[in-house]
């Protein structure tokens, strides 16, 4: 099977990442749970624990150019999340060198939710305090037209950037898989 990623359709339109499933594995499986729909957590608005898709229909509530576009809050001012957290995943080596990294956003260490940010420049001074769980492979120009979006208070754009759909795939899925050859005895 191909690599998981996540296909991120806005308003502005497509970026496409690459999700570090064996390195990141619980951020990975909240994340993608939380946008198929597979994953319960609670709605801000009333309260209730639901199970249906939560990052469609959510806005990019803060971008910053030179630094980064961060959406997954369900209230959209980057105070709301699923209603649970979860721990950091910091890996060695997969550090924010380059643009174009999907992490986690938090409020310190072990406050995971739903909210993350694609980097649109290296970030080195994040490294250790959010997990890396994927990569943009296309459409890191749609971020960095995020963050020249015209802006107001708290760097929330002033015409909403809206993650239309998150669609969770595996690359070459549609292809059928061929069995393996028989082994000679």
């Amino acid at each position: 099977a191909g690599e998981l990623r996540a296909v991120f359709e806005t308003s502005l339109g497509k970026i496409v990442c690459r999700l570090f499933e064996k390195e990141t594995p619980v951020t990975v499986a909240n994340f993608t749970g939380l946008a198929k729909g597979e994953k319960e957590w609670t709605d801000p608005k009333t309260g209730q624990k639901v199970k249906r898709p939560f990052y469609d229909g959510l806005t990019f509530h803060r971008v910053i150019p030179n630094f980064m576009v961060q959406g997954g809050c369900p209230i959209g001012n980057g105070t709301g999340g699923p209603g649970y957290r979860f721990q950091d995943e910091i890996v060695p080596g997969i550090v924010f060198d380059r643009p174009g990294l999907l992490a986690m956003a938090n409020s310190g260490p072990g406050t995971n939710g739903s909210q993350f940010f694609i980097t649109h420049v290296p970030t080195p001074w994040l490294n250790g305090r959010h997990t890396i769980f994927g990569e943009v492979i296309s459409g890191q120009e749609i971020v960095t037209r995020m963050g020249a979006a015209e802006k107001g208070p708290n760097d929330k754009p002033v015409t909403p950037i809206i993650l239309k759909k998150l669609v969770i795939e595996r690359a070459g899925a549609a292809e059928p898989e061929r069995p393996a050859p028989a082994k000679k005895k």
